[in-house]
């Protein structure tokens, strides 16, 4: 997945200038009325679907009652509420009023708003986003102050259908956009019929922790695919998780609670009900529930007996020299993964992170990694690795990331052969009965299209006890660009697992290379597959029963390593060939030390796979 701020940063600032800027308008039925009819009101702008009978069309004198003021941001405005609802519950009494400027409104007044009717896409119609509707360019005239607030609609177990999401509509490329809105029989119509209403939701339990940007996810179904700590488990594409809602605030970040998965947001939270580009449906809350911690602590795995191989793996987040985070990491490393004896780091970056000079070595980044972990009480790791060509691998830009083994020496002796740099492929041989790679460490075809402006899997042999275990570290493309859970098109399109599929099925076939030279090859593949234990991409990895994801013998709902919109879920895999799998003596942890908590030192929580080979 993209990383740290910078990512997120970016695509703030780009949906500032557009929303600024313009506001795209989408194709909707026509409206037989005018602007000279009676007046309209807020349900005949929202209509029964998700795009406006009104959109691109002018509205004069639209009555409501000012719900919030949003005088921040690049989306500044108010909300304003029909005191007087219609009968139908799939029009919304709510709606968001553009003023591209701190308001002049407070809530409670009475107004009337004349203006543009538009159907914004956050993130722009290619990001495959649903539409908020808008009144923009308005023209606003407050009748009168200090009226009551529209009663909040809850938002509760009993009211989000268990279903998500309608299928879309084939004729219209998959788009729900046109279908009738039943808010009684899919989650996403339920909140789609509420766009713009104010909406409260009641002790909620906590699924996704505080962000930097002040969110946080909730879920109002506690019992939905729960995990023990409190979260909420993304099991299959079809257990989207109705409950989960994304929370934030009309008032000052400082007063945002710092929330970790488990806690409960105790009593009432309310406000209205918004959609942006960063997880769709959003509690803007003008009412925040005090905060009520669930416990959650950081997890700590066994220590590997003198018999055991332990292998990890964990992607430390685009570390760079001149990050404050390696005591943290070491910590990790040392106290709650008990010092395994080979990890497999992801997000390596060069000696002087971001900076885009054409450095692309990382001794002084890991150096300063295997120091702080020598300093937690840890081993004194050795390291091997490849640099990138410049600019070849994909992550933020100037960073070149990279996979990198750590070793303890005491434990595990690393074959050297060189040769293997960025561009020359290892293979594989047949040396008296066994295999061997050519190349250790070696890179696995990085010339394989497969692997354009992405990390290339890092190849390594190591013996333990006299048994040589080959290593594959990897690090996937990302997810990026793939349709969110609440886009317009119902399924969501994941564009980007068609590289995956052809990364895995690199990998895949490597690995068999190894397996034909010695059947009985223990073989590790691992790292951040950005991909889920249910996918396709981990079906071509395992095909033909090479690998196995050994994350499968963890119970359903303790597989993950990573939360991702209040969704607990796998992208970081330890996969093992078939002496391994079937050898009985594996152990495999999900170590929850990061991805669950608020001041998390990376968004993946790393994982451990202990057996004796």
């Amino acid at each position: 997945m993209a990383s740290k701020s910078s990512t997120r940063l970016a695509a703030l600032t780009v949906a500032a200038v557009c929303s600024a800027a313009s506001t795209v308008v989408l194709t909707a039925p026509a409206h037989a009325g005018s602007a000279a009819d009676a007046p309209v009101r807020v349900h005949d702008i929202q209509g029964g679907t998700r795009l406006s009978p009104y959109a691109g069309k002018q509205v004069a004198d639209v009555a409501g009652i000012v719900t919030g003021v949003r005088g921040y941001g690049s989306s500044k405005g108010f909300w304003i509420q029909d005191p007087r609802p219609d009968a139908d519950p799939a029009t919304s009494e709510g709606v968001f009023v553009f003023t591209n400027a701190v308001p002049t409104v407070a809530a409670g007044d009475a107004v009337t708003v004349s203006g543009t009717v538009s159907e914004y896409v956050p993130g722009g119609a290619s990001s495959g986003n649903q539409s908020l509707t808008e009144i923009t360019r308005p023209t606003v005239t407050v009748v009168s102050g200090g009226n009551a607030l529209p009663a909040a609609t809850a938002v509760s177990a009993r009211s989000v259908p268990r279903a998500y999401a309608p299928e879309g509509d084939a004729a219209a490329g998959g788009s729900v956009n046109g279908l009738r809105l039943r808010p009684d029989r899919y989650a996403l119509d339920l909140y789609e019929s509420l766009e713009g209403m104010t909406v409260e939701v009641a002790d909620a339990r906590v699924v996704g922790a505080t962000d930097p940007y002040t969110e946080l996810w909730v879920t109002v179904k506690p019992w939905e695919n729960p995990n023990r700590r409190g979260g909420t488990v993304y099991g299959s594409y079809d257990a989207q998780n109705t409950g989960r809602l994304q929370i934030q605030s009309l008032g000052k970040p400082a007063d945002f609670p710092d929330a970790n998965v488990g806690d409960t947001l105790a009593g009432t939270t309310a406000g209205p009900l918004d959609y942006n580009q960063f997880g769709g449906y959003t509690l803007v809350a003008s009412e925040l529930g005090s905060l009520e911690s669930g416990g959650t602590r950081r997890e700590s795995t066994r220590p590997q007996s003198g018999r055991e191989l332990a292998v990890a793996t964990y992607n430390v987040e685009n570390l760079d020299p001149s990050d404050d985070t390696f005591a943290a990491h070491a910590d990790a490393i040392v106290h709650h993964l008990k010092s395994p004896d080979i990890v497999s780091l992801e997000e390596i970056q060069d000696n002087n992170g971001a900076t885009d000079d054409g450095t692309v070595a990382a001794d002084a980044t890991i150096g300063r990694l295997v120091d702080a972990i020598a300093a937690a009480g840890g081993p004194r790791y050795a390291w091997r690795g490849i640099d990138p060509v410049d600019k070849a691998d994909g992550g933020e830009p100037g960073g070149n990331i990279r996979q990198a083994f750590l070793f303890n020496p005491e434990r595990v002796s690393f074959t050297d052969r060189a040769g293997g740099d960025a561009t020359t492929a290892t293979g594989v041989r047949r040396v008296r009965g066994e295999a061997e790679l050519t190349h250790s460490p070696g890179r696995v075809d990085p010339a394989n299209p497969a692997w354009e402006n992405s990390r290339k899997p890092l190849a390594g042999e190591f013996v333990f006890r006299g048994r040589t275990v080959f290593v594959i570290a990897n690090h996937f493309n990302s997810k990026g660009g793939d349709q969110g859970l609440t886009a317009q098109y119902q399924p969501p399109s994941r564009s980007s697992e068609t590289q995956r599929h052809l990364q895995a099925k690199a990998v895949n076939t490597f690995v068999k290379d190894i397996l034909s030279a010695q059947r009985n090859a223990d073989v590790v593949a691992l790292g951040d597959i950005n991909d889920f234990e249910f996918s396709r991409t981990a079906r071509i990895l395992e095909d033909g029963g090479a690998l196995w994801s050994a994350v499968k013998s963890l119970p359903r709902s303790e597989r993950y390593s990573y939360v991702y919109q209040g969704n607990s879920q796998v992208l970081d895999q330890i996969l093992v060939s078939p002496s391994i799998r079937w050898a009985g003596r594996l152990s495999y942890d999900s170590v929850h030390v990061n991805a669950e908590f608020h001041d998390q030192v990376s968004d993946h929580d790393p994982q451990v796979l202990r057996f004796r080979p």
